[in-house]
C-alpha cells in the first residue's frame, strides 16, 4: 500500500520576515526604493496635506509612489490590484513597510499628481544624466495608441449624440408600455419579467440623463480647420483612432527617446490620432525637462532626430527647423522609392512622384519625365495660413502624352499640377526633407530609429502590460503615462547605472 506524508492545515507557523532583505540589490524594486527614498524630492507633495495640527496622519507620499511604481512595473494598472498586492505579496509588503493603503487612497494619490509628476520625472532624468545614461546626440520620437477608460460607442458629433438620446427615450417609452401591460398580472414569470423591465428602464434613463447633462455642459468640439470633431460623453479629451487592431477610443502616448540607453527624455499623452502636429509639444516639453537638470537652452541644436512617416508634415518640419534640429522624417512614399522594395512594384505601372520632376531654377518651373514644362501658376499664396507654391502643365502637353497613365491620377484629368508648402525663402520644405532622407547619410541614419524607440513601447505595453489607460481626462492620463515612463527610466538605471 502506498505511503504519503501527512499534512494538517490546522497547524500554526511563525515565519520571520525581514522587510529590508526582500528588496535585493540589483532588482527593479530595489532601484525604485532607493531612488524614491534618497534621490527624489518628495517635498513637492507637502502642499497637498493640511493636517499639521488637526486631522489624521496621512500615508507618506514616498510609500504611495513606491507601491504605484512597483505595481506598474508588475503590470498592475488598477488601484484595487495594487491594494490586494500590498496585503498578499511579500515584495509589496516590504516596499510599503507593511502599510496597507486602500484603493481609494492610491487612486486619489495618482490622479492628484498634476503639479508633482513633472518635477519627479525630471528628478529621475537627472539621475540618468548623473549615471551617464544620456548620450545627448541622437533622439527618436514615436507614439503608441492606447485605449482609454471610455467607450467609442459614446462618441459622435453633437447631432449624433442628440439622435442617440432620442433613440434611448423612444426605447424607454416602448419598455414602459410593455411594463404597464404586465403590471397587474399575477403570473410569477411575468412578475420577474416586469422586475427586469424596471431595471432596464432605470438603466436607459441613466444613459439619457448622462447624455443630456453632458450636452448642457459642453459645446461642439472644433478642429484646427473649423470642422466639428467627434466628442465623447465619458472622456471628451480622448479621440477615436485607427490602429492595426481596429478603431479604438483612446490617447496617442508620445515618447522622445535618447539613443544611448533608450531613456525617455519626455513623454506626453495627446488626444490626437494623427502625428502631424504632435512633435512641437513633445519638443517643448523635452526642452523644459533638460533645462531642469541643468542643460543649456540650445541643448537640442544640431542634434539628430528621427521619426516615422506619420510625422512628415509642415508643422513638424518647421518646428525642427526652428529648433535647429538635424531631423530625418520620411514621407509616405519613402518605401516606394527604396530599391529594396522595387521588386514589389511593376516599373511600367509605377506612378510618377514629385521626385521625378526636375526643377529649372532659372525659369522657376518643373520639367516632367516627358520633357514638358510645368509653369508657375500665380504668385506665392496662402493655404490654411501657410505659404504655398503651385505649378501646372498645359492641357495640350498632357492630352497626347504617352506617359499620362503614369502621371495623371484620373483617366479624365486634363493637366498635371502640384502644390507644396514653402518656407520664407521659397524652398519646398517637404522636398528638402525628402532629399535629405534620400541622401547616403540619411539612408544610414534613419533605419536606426526603429531600434531606439520601438523597444520602449514594447517594454511598456507588453512587458509592463499597459494595454488600457484606466483614468479619464488628459491631465490624469498624462500622469499615468509619465509614471510608466518613470518606471522605464528607473529600470534603465537599475540595469546600467551604479545605484
Amino acid at each position: 500500500m502506498a505511503k504519503y506524508k501527512k499534512y494538517d492545515y490546522s497547524q500554526n507557523l511563525l515565519i520571520p520576515v525581514s522587510l529590508e532583505n526582500q528588496l535585493m540589490p540589483g532588482t527593479l524594486e530595489f532601484a525604485i526604493h532607493t531612488l524614491v527614498e534618497n534621490r527624489l524630492n518628495m517635498s513637492v507633495s507637502d502642499a497637498k496635506y493640511q493636517n499639521d495640527e488637526t486631522g489624521r496622519k496621512a500615508y507618506d507620499p514616498k510609500i504611495l509612489l513606491k507601491v504605484v511604481l512597483l505595481g506598474y512595473s508588475r503590470g498592475l494598472t488598477s488601484s484595487r490590484q495594487i491594494e490586494q498586492a500590498c496585503c498578499e505579496n511579500v515584495t509589496f509588503m516590504a516596499m510599503s513597510c507593511n502599510q496597507r493603503p486602500d484603493h481609494s487612497t492610491i487612486a486619489t494619490f495618482v490622479s492628484s499628481m498634476k503639479e508633482q509628476i513633472q518635477p519627479l520625472f525630471s528628478d529621475i532624468l537627472l539621475v540618468c544624466e548623473q549615471e551617464d545614461l544620456l548620450g545627448g546626440t541622437f533622439f527618436a520620437i514615436d507614439g503608441c495608441k492606447i485605449s482609454s477608460n471610455a467607450s467609442k460607442e459614446c462618441s459622435g458629433k453633437i447631432d449624433d449624440l442628440l439622435k442617440a438620446k432620442e433613440k434611448i427615450e423612444q426605447k424607454i417609452k416602448s419598455v414602459v408600455r410593455d411594463h404597464l401591460e404586465t403590471d397587474h398580472s399575477e403570473d410569477r414569470a411575468k412578475t420577474r419579467m416586469a422586475a427586469n423591465r424596471e431595471k432596464q428602464i432605470e438603466r436607459l434613463q441613466q444613459q439619457a440623463d448622462k447624455i443630456e447633462q453632458w450636452l448642457s455642459e459642453n459645446d461642439r468640439k472644433i478642429g484646427n480647420y473649423g470642422k466639428e470633431l467627434h466628442s465623447n460623453v465619458t472622456d471628451n479629451d480622448s479621440v477615436k483612432m485607427h490602429t492595426s487592431h481596429g478603431t479604438i477610443q483612446g490617447y496617442n502616448c508620445q515618447a522622445l527617446v535618447d539613443a544611448k540607453h533608450q531613456v525617455i527624455v519626455h513623454g506626453e499623452a495627446i488626444g490626437k490620432g494623427l502625428d502631424n502636429e504632435n512633435l512641437p509639444p513633445v519638443i517643448d516639453g523635452a526642452k523644459k525637462n533638460v533645462r531642469s537638470i541643468g542643460k543649456p537652452e540650445d541643448y537640442f541644436e544640431d542634434k539628430i532626430l528621427t521619426a516615422d512617416a506619420s510625422y512628415h508634415s509642415i508643422t513638424n518640419i518647421n518646428k525642427c527647423n526652428d529648433e535647429k534640429l538635424d531631423a530625418y522624417i520620411p514621407d509616405n512614399k519613402f518605401r516606394s522609392r527604396d530599391e529594396r522594395f522595387s521588386s514589389r512594384t511593376d516599373k511600367h505601372t509605377k506612378r510618377f512622384t514629385f521626385a521625378d520632376f526636375k526643377y529649372d531654377r532659372k525659369r522657376d518651373s518643373y520639367i516632367c519625365p516627358n520633357g514638358k514644362r510645368l509653369r508657375r501658376n500665380g504668385k506665392q499664396g496662402l493655404y490654411k495660413g501657410k505659404p504655398i507654391k503651385r505649378y501646372i502643365s498645359r492641357e495640350i502637353d498632357c492630352k497626347f502624352c504617352q506617359l499620362r497613365l503614369r502621371c495623371l491620377r484620373y483617366r479624365d484629368a486634363k493637366q498635371r499640377h502640384f502644390t507644396y508648402y514653402v518656407d520664407a525663402s521659397g524652398k519646398n520644405i517637404s522636398h528638402e526633407m525628402i532629399k535629405k532622407i534620400e541622401s547616403e547619410k540619411g539612408r544610414k541614419i534613419y533605419p536606426r530609429r526603429i531600434a531606439i524607440v520601438e523597444p520602449v513601447f514594447g517594454n511598456i505595453c507588453v512587458q509592463k502590460r499597459l494595454n488600457r489607460l484606466n483614468l479619464r481626462g488628459k491631465i490624469k492620463v498624462n500622469i499615468q503615462w509619465l509614471l510608466y515612463c518613470m518606471v522605464h527610466n528607473i529600470e534603465k538605471v537599475a540595469n546600467y547605472g551604479q545605484v
